[in-house]
C-alpha cells in the first residue's frame, strides 16, 4: 500500500505533474482519481484541503481520506475574508458570531485532540484572535472565559449553527464601527510618519547648506595668518 499526500483546492483538483508521476507509474486511472477527490473535497470549495490517498499497487484500487482545511482558513471562508491580519492587536478582519464558531468546531472537531465540542469552540477561538477576527463583538480570548465559564453552553450543547438575520446585521454594523474607527487611525498614523518624513529632509537640507556656506579649513587659515601680519 503506497501513501501519497495532498494539498489541493477543495472540489477543484486538477492534473498535474506532481500527482501524474506518482500515479502514473502505478497504471491508477487519473481521471477517477481526481472525480472522487473533488467529490470527497465539495463542501470545501475555495479552500485548501489535505488529503491522503492510499493506493493498492497490485489492485490498483485506493482509498480517499480526506481531513478538514485549517481552521484560519474556514474562518476566512466563513466570514468571506482574503486574508488575515498581519498585526492582530492593531488590526480586526471580521467578526463573528459564537454560531460560526461552532459551525466550525464541528467540522474541525473530528480531527482535533479535544475531548468535546466546548474545548473545540475554545480552541477555534483562539485561531480567531491570531488571525484578527472579533467574536460576538468581543476579543476572542476574553470570550474563551466566557465559554469555559458556560456562558454559551445551550448553544453548543444543541450544536446551534445559524445566526440569524438579526444578530447577523447588530455584528455586522459593530464591525463597521470597529473598522471605521482602524482606518481613522491608520490615516493618522500614516499622517503622522509623512510629516516626520518631510521635517528629516528640511533637516538634511538645512545642514547640507550650513556645510556649503561655512569657509574652507584652508581659506580660514590663510585670513588668520593675513590678520596677523
Amino acid at each position: 500500500m503506497v501513501k501519497i499526500n495532498l494539498l489541493i483546492d477543495g472540489g477543484d483538483m486538477k492534473p498535474g505533474p506532481a500527482v501524474a508521476q506518482q500515479l502514473g507509474p502505478m497504471g491508477i486511472n487519473m481521471g477517477k482519481v481526481i472525480g472522487d477527490v473533488n467529490e470527497a473535497t465539495k463542501e470545501f470549495k475555495g479552500m485548501k484541503v489535505p488529503v491522503e490517498l492510499d493506493v493498492d499497487e497490485k489492485t490498483k484500487d485506493f482509498t480517499i481520506k480526506t481531513s478538514s482545511p485549517p481552521t484560519s482558513e474556514l474562518l476566512k471562508k466563513e466570514l468571506n475574508l482574503e486574508k488575515g491580519t498581519a498585526d492582530h492587536k492593531k488590526s480586526k478582519m471580521g467578526n463573528a458570531s459564537i454560531e460560526d464558531i461552532i459551525r466550525i468546531a464541528k467540522i474541525k472537531h473530528p480531527n482535533m485532540l479535544e475531548k468535546n465540542l466546548k474545548n473545540a469552540v475554545k480552541s477555534i477561538l483562539g485561531t480567531c484572535s491570531s488571525i484578527g477576527i472579533l467574536v460576538e463583538n468581543m476579543e476572542p480570548n476574553e470570550l474563551i472565559q466566557e465559554v469555559a465559564d458556560g456562558k454559551f453552553d445551550n448553544e453548543i450543547n444543541e450544536g446551534k449553527t445559524e445566526t440569524s438575520e438579526e444578530k447577523r446585521k447588530k455584528i455586522n454594523e459593530f464591525f463597521e464601527g470597529v473598522k471605521s474607527e482602524q482606518d481613522a487611525k491608520l490615516a493618522e498614523e500614516q499622517k503622522a510618519a509623512e510629516e516626520a518624513k518631510e521635517k528629516e529632509e528640511e533637516a538634511a537640507k538645512e545642514a547640507q547648506g550650513a556645510e556649503g556656506d561655512s569657509p574652507a579649513p584652508a581659506a580660514e587659515s590663510e585670513k588668520k595668518e593675513e590678520e596677523k601680519k
